[in-house]
C-alpha cells in the first residue's frame, strides 16, 4: 500500500478583523466580500477530502476554493483570546498581563486559551484527520483553517525545525505537507513542505 500522503493547510480569507487588526479567535466572522472576490481568483490543488474549522471563515473559504461540502471540525478553531477577543494591540497594550504574554505566548490568556490547551487540541484533531485518512484510504487532504493553527502544526509537522514564531501564515495561502502517513500518525515531521501556489490568477 502507497503510504504517501499530501495534507493541505489553508488559511482563511481576510476579514474586517483582520483589516482592523483584532485579535479574532472564536469569534465567528465572515471573510469580506473583497476577500471572497480574491479567494475565488486563485487557483489551488484538487484534494480528495476537505476539511474545515467550523467557523463561518474557514467554511467559506472552503466553498470558494472547491466545490466538495467541507467536513466541519471544531478542533482546529483558532486559539482563543478570551477577554482580548475583537480588541486590538492599542487597547491592551497597556496591561501588564498583555505585556507578559507578549514576552511569553505560553501563558493562558484571561478567560482564554494557553498555548499548551490549544497545540493539545490542534494535534488531537490532526491525529483524527490522519486516522481517517488511513481508515479510508485517502491520500490528499486539504484543511482549511487558521493562521495559529497552521503555524503550529508547521511547528511540529514540517521538515525544517522552526517555532511557532518564526512561521508565517497569510490570509488564502496554503501549504502542503508531503510524506507518510504512518510517520505522521507518529508524530515524525514530513518529507516536504511547499507553498501551494495559490495567487495566480485566472486570467482567460
Amino acid at each position: 500500500m502507497d503510504d504517501r500522503v499530501v495534507i493541505g493547510l489553508f488559511r482563511h480569507g481576510v476579514t474586517y478583523a483582520n483589516v482592523n487588526k483584532q485579535f479574532c479567535g472564536w469569534t465567528d466572522v465572515n471573510v469580506t466580500e473583497e476577500g471572497l472576490m480574491a479567494l475565488r481568483e486563485m487557483q489551488v490543488p484538487d484534494y480528495d477530502w476537505i476539511v474545515s474549522s467550523d467557523l463561518t471563515r474557514c467554511v467559506q473559504t472552503a466553498s470558494a476554493f472547491w466545490s466538495q461540502t467541507p467536513h466541519q471540525k471544531n478542533g482546529f478553531r483558532e486559539f482563543h483570546f478570551g477577554e482580548w477577543e475583537n480588541k486590538t494591540h492599542a487597547e491592551l497594550e497597556h496591561m501588564p498581563v498583555y505585556q507578559d504574554w507578549l514576552n511569553d505566548y505560553t501563558i493562558q490568556v484571561p478567560g482564554g486559551d494557553s498555548y499548551a490547551a490549544f497545540a493539545e487540541r490542534v494535534e488531537e484533531e490532526f491525529q483524527l484527520v490522519l486516522t481517517e485518512m488511513a481508515e479510508q484510504d485517502i491520500h490528499r487532504t486539504a484543511i482549511v483553517t487558521h493562521g495559529g493553527v497552521i503555524r503550529h502544526l508547521l511547528s511540529v509537522f514540517a521538515p525544517e525545525k522552526k517555532s511557532f514564531s518564526d512561521w508565517t501564515s497569510d490570509n488564502g495561502q496554503g501549504y502542503e505537507l508531503s510524506g507518510s502517513l504512518s510517520a505522521m500518525r507518529r508524530g515524525e515531521r514530513c518529507i516536504s513542505l511547499q507553498a501551494v501556489p495559490s495567487m495566480e490568477k485566472n486570467n482567460g
